[in-house]
């Protein structure tokens, strides 16, 4: 083997469940401290790189620097990442070519997210740690902002709004209503609970949920944005933390890494789709992905028959549609789509949801043998990254699949916008989003102009989104206006 292989040697993962209001430092701490001790207690000793995901829990100077003194590592690189659920895959393929190289020998990848101690905190009065603001950390990663000033204006911004968008998208082209995605759905999600259920350590909700649990509207379950109910969404509001230690061959010899813990980053990629979502010509499926996975698939000479587990990032069931189709995975597939439980049951950590999907594909490919791919998502199916790890040394050595020419050809399919549009449109992609008390209250649609051209808009009236909510308006024909609060629509039929 060449001693410049590199190695994922500890994972370390850790969820507590309303037990204590949990500092974020203090849990990503203990998450890097099993990483360790999973790789024999010295692995730490052999490690270049501090790199930490962007927390949401707190907002810290430097907590790369932070967790670095806290480990007492000294004088190493400290980096922290941008936002970005795709990210904690980058990373590793960053740490995967730097020890190849010969840059370093080792790397420690951790993140974290507290949000449930935060709002728990706030409720009883009590003041949340803000971090020591000490030290100077490295920002790096992708800092373009997700959307365009006429999503901004129409208040097309957060996830939990996109997401059902592509939902009714994908139910338009399969040929379902919306009530009748809403229950596939909770058909497609349930064996996502039990695999949950099968980590009661770490899930957040390690329980079986039936389809009609997931999908059923009740008190316990509203509709967020239809076709999602509660239930359908990421569970943000956690206390995660989960840390990997990659080292090199040579080094985890040197450090005493017993061998049965040692496993082998094959291939890996990254790749965008058509970034802002406006300008994105498909809503039902995932170019990026596609890119990516190929590429890494073509680097390492195997495919997904040859995989043996996938974890297909899961914020909402549009991304694991449009996931288990960029790699070429069935949704019925007896292998299953997770190996975590997913966001929405295992828990969404925000940017650091990757790292544990990782450690724990990891941790089954100790037990199984084999090869398994786990892959990520930032913003809205905007960025993508995948990674091929196994029990045994690749053949081809660690490779970092280029998606360069992909890129440009995905680039070049974005449709051009517009800002200040009147006159009659198709429309492409909506939702209707819910209050909790008052029901129906926004309806945003993506459109198309019959030049081509691709608009934003909300109704010139409230009362469209109730009266549009429970049916779809996929395909159907709007006349949209454009005036100082930006683009409006009115239903034509």
């Amino acid at each position: 083997m060449d001693p410049r292989t590199p190695v994922l040697v500890g994972v370390g993962q850790v969820t507590n469940r309303r037990d204590r209001i949990n500092d974020a430092l203090t849990l990503m701490d203990e998450a890097v401290q099993r990483a360790n001790v999973d790789a024999g207690g010295r692995a730490l000793e052999r490690v270049g790189s501090v790199q930490v995901l962007q927390t949401m829990s707190r907002r810290h100077k430097a907590v790369a620097s932070e967790l670095a003194d806290h480990q007492k590592l000294g004088d190493v690189e400290r980096l922290v990442t941008t936002v970005g659920g795709s990210t904690p895959g980058w990373l590793v393929c960053e740490a995967c070519d730097r020890i190849t190289r010969g840059e370093m020998d080792g790397v420690l990848i951790a993140g974290v997210e507290t949000l449930d101690s935060a709002r728990r905190a706030k409720k009883e009065g009590i003041e949340y740690p803000t971090g020591e603001m000490s030290g100077e950390d490295t920002t790096i990663g992708d800092d373009r902002p997700p959307v365009v000033n006429a999503e901004l204006r129409a208040g097309v911004v957060a996830p939990a709004t996109i997401y059902p968008m592509f939902e009714q998208a994908l139910a338009h082209r399969d040929g379902r209503t919306p009530d009748a995605q809403r229950e596939w759905l909770g058909r497609l999600m349930s064996p996502f609970t039990d695999v949950a259920a099968s980590h009661p350590e770490l899930s957040w909700f390690p329980l079986h949920r039936d389809a009609s649990v997931l999908a059923g509207v009740r008190d316990d379950n509203r509709m967020i944005a239809e076709p999602y109910t509660k239930n359908l969404n990421s569970i943000l509001q956690v206390d995660m933390s989960a840390a990997l230690i990659l080292l090199s061959a040579e080094a985890a010899e040197a450090a005493g890494v017993p061998r049965d813990k040692w496993i082998f980053p094959w291939a890996g990629a990254k790749c965008d789709d058509v970034y802002h979502v406006v300008e994105r010509p498909d809503f039902t499926r995932a170019a990026g992905i596609e890119a990516a996975a190929s590429a890494m698939f073509a680097a390492s000479g195997v495919g997904i028959d040859d995989v043996a587990a996938v974890d297909i990032y899961s914020c909402f069931p549009s991304a694991v549609q449009m996931g288990a189709a960029g790699v070429g995975i069935a949704l019925d597939d007896p292998r299953g789509l997770t190996v975590t439980g997913g966001l929405p049951s295992f828990g969404g950590p925000g940017n650091n949801y990757v790292t544990h999907s990782i450690a724990t594909m990891a941790q089954k490919l100790r037990g199984t043998g084999g090869l398994g791919v786990c892959t990520g998502v930032s913003w809205y199916m905007s960025k993508h990254s995948c990674v091929l790890l196994g029990s045994e040394p690749a053949p081809n050595g660690w490779r970092f699949a280029a998606t360069k020419d992909a890129q440009a050809r995905i680039d070049s399919t974005a449709l051009p916008t517009a800002s200040d549009a009147s006159g009659e449109a198709v429309v492409d992609a909506f939702t209707v989003e819910h209050d909790r008390e008052r029901g129906p209250v926004r309806a945003p649609i993506y459109a198309r102009l019959r030049d081509g051209r691709r608009v934003v808009a909300v109704p010139a009236d409230a009362s469209i989104a109730a009266a549009i909510s429970g049916r779809s308006i996929v395909g159907e024909k709007v006349r949209v206006t454009t005036g100082e609060g930006g683009t409006v629509y009115e239903l034509c039929g």
